[in-house]
């Protein structure tokens, strides 16, 4: 099991920036690539971004491109995800996912951060 713990989020008004980071513990050999997630009110979980654990390889939502840079520190274990240009349109909670090698699944989820964009 992956262990996750998010943390950078809050309240900013549109245009202002954010950095979530996504400390990872426990059986991060098994994990394949780090993504995250949203969440908001009334709808279902989204794919924001991921980003492969060993190449660095990294992917967006269409809606996040330009302005969203998903990175990680391997030393650190941890991903991040640096967001710009904030809309209201992007006020969820933040998921940390673990997609791991045997499964290709996000099997493992962080609690999530709250990130609230007021216009």
């Amino acid at each position: 099991q992956v262990r996750l713990v998010e943390s950078g989020g809050g309240l900013v008004q549109a245009g202002d920036s954010l950095r979530l980071s996504c400390a990872a513990s426990g059986r991060t050999f098994t994990v394949y690539a780090m993504g995250w997630f949203r969440q908001a009110p009334g709808k279902e979980r989204e794919f924001v971004a991921a980003i492969t654990w060993s190449g660095g390889s990294t992917y967006y939502a269409d809606s996040v491109k330009g302005r969203f840079t998903i990175s990680r520190d391997n030393a650190k274990n941890t991903v991040y995800l640096q967001m710009n240009s904030l809309k209201p349109e992007d006020t969820a909670v933040y998921y940390c996912g673990a997609e791991s090698w045997r499964t290709r699944e996000y099997d493992d989820w962080g609690q999530g951060t709250q990130v609230t964009v007021s216009s």
